[in-house]
């Protein structure tokens, strides 16, 4: 499927991205950091354009690491006034050929978080996110994306109470996460890949697509070297894909924390660090956060200049000043799997004359997301039940 960043055909400034991403990240930690429910999502996102039905209906969605479940808006929604904007047409199952209701026994319909039979014998379900919540029926379509199709269960949403921009004008949501409903389980994948493009570059480049690839497709290579990693093994009940950072450093220095900080805790219920496409950038906790702040502060003390007023960065260079910011690298267990981030991985001009960190704090889990893994194509491989990465042109892949 081909990928296309949220904000690509908005027309917003540089600035006002990096803003928007900000803004998202916190709305995102926020909800997602006590892990009280399965799935999140959030804004500023990446987008995957397929069609749906007989004959074939457009729509769009966000795709989620941390989430399982499959469903787009639908038409009813529009008579029980629940619908929220999207740019296309909401799907309408009765102008498809090839739609099927689910039953309420069926194992799938068992699998969604809140289910319960319709009068007629179908599924019903309900999905609770950290943006707001979902509902409609689970019913089967035929999915045809870029380079073939295939018959899905997906929830049909009829009604939608999400907070004000979380669709950001998709159509719905396709999870890629652990669960039995996500794209990756129902079609009975072992691996997929996705490369994240740049969206600050200039508008020759920005906006530019890549692809998610799932099955066979999926794979490295190149003259990129090639760093693999184990999963961590998450609890059962969350979809997350977690990894085993266990430092990190600014420029040669090795940073203070335990690796500890970044273990699971509480039975697995707690801490731990999961990749998360949802996510517009990276969430610390504060035992990391502080220490990493603590040190680019040391480096760049004479560089430093305050924060746009109303911004709420911690950190800002000039932006003639950037090229003085060290590359920030995430230490993995495993064969020497260290992410080397260059600058504009983390670091972004938010206006004309100044650049700041583009990193969040987080409590409960670290997260890391979408920013900083620009041009590092990323390759989840269930059967080994590791991810390997390698940096890449991703527009070209």
């Amino acid at each position: 499927m081909e990928l296309t960043h949220v904000d690509a055909k908005r027309g917003y400034t540089t600035a006002e991205r990096v803003q928007r991403a900000m803004a998202s990240s916190r709305q995102r930690l926020a909800s997602i950091a006590d892990v009280s429910v399965p799935v999140h999502w959030n804004t500023t996102q990446y987008i995957a354009e397929y069609l749906i039905g007989s004959p074939p209906q457009r729509a769009e969605a966000l795709i989620d690491t941390g989430s399982d479940l499959i469903w787009t808006q639908c038409a009813t929604c529009s008579l029980k006034g629940s619908c929220v904007e999207q740019g296309l047409p909401y799907y309408n199952a009765s102008k498809s050929d090839s739609f099927h209701p689910v039953s309420c026994n069926d194992t799938l319909c068992l699998a969604n978080q809140e289910h319960k039979c319709a009068r007629d014998g179908s599924c019903s379900f309900g999905a609770f996110y950290g943006a707001g919540d979902a509902g409609g029926s689970i019913g089967t379509e035929v999915f045809t994306f870029e380079n073939g199709s295939a018959t899905l269960t997906f929830g049909c949403v009829d009604f939608l109470d999400i907070f004000p921009g979380s669709l950001d004008a998709a159509s719905g949501l396709i999870g890629l996460g652990r669960g039995p409903l996500s794209l990756v389980s129902q079609t009975g994948a072992t691996k997929f890949s996705y490369c994240h493009t740049p969206y600050l570059r200039s508008n020759a480049t920005a906006g530019a697509s890549s692809h998610l690839f799932v099955g066979d497709s999926a794979s490295l290579g190149g003259l990129a070297h090639i760093y693999s990693m184990p999963f961590v093994q998450g609890p059962k009940q969350y979809p997350f894909y977690y990894v085993p950072l266990v430092g990190i450093s600014v420029g040669q220095t090795r940073l203070s924390i335990p690796p500890t900080v970044f273990a699971l805790k509480q039975n697995g219920t707690r801490g731990g660090v999961v990749v998360d496409s949802g996510s517009p950038t990276t969430g610390l906790v504060e035992e990391a956060y502080d220490p990493l702040l603590e040190e680019l502060t040391r480096q760049l003390n004479g560089s430093l200049v305050p924060p746009p007023a109303g911004s709420e960065m911690d950190l800002c260079v000039a932006v003639a000043q950037e090229k003085t910011v060290p590359s920030l690298v995430f230490h993995f267990s495993g064969a020497g799997a260290d992410m080397v981030l260059p600058v504009e991985n983390y670091w972004a001009p938010l206006d004309d004359s100044t650049s700041c960190m583009v990193m969040e704090r987080s409590s409960g889990l670290s997260i890391i997301g979408n920013f900083q893994l620009q041009n590092f194509h990323l390759l989840y491989d269930l059967a080994k039940d590791e991810l390997s990465f390698q940096t890449a042109e991703c527009s070209a892949l």
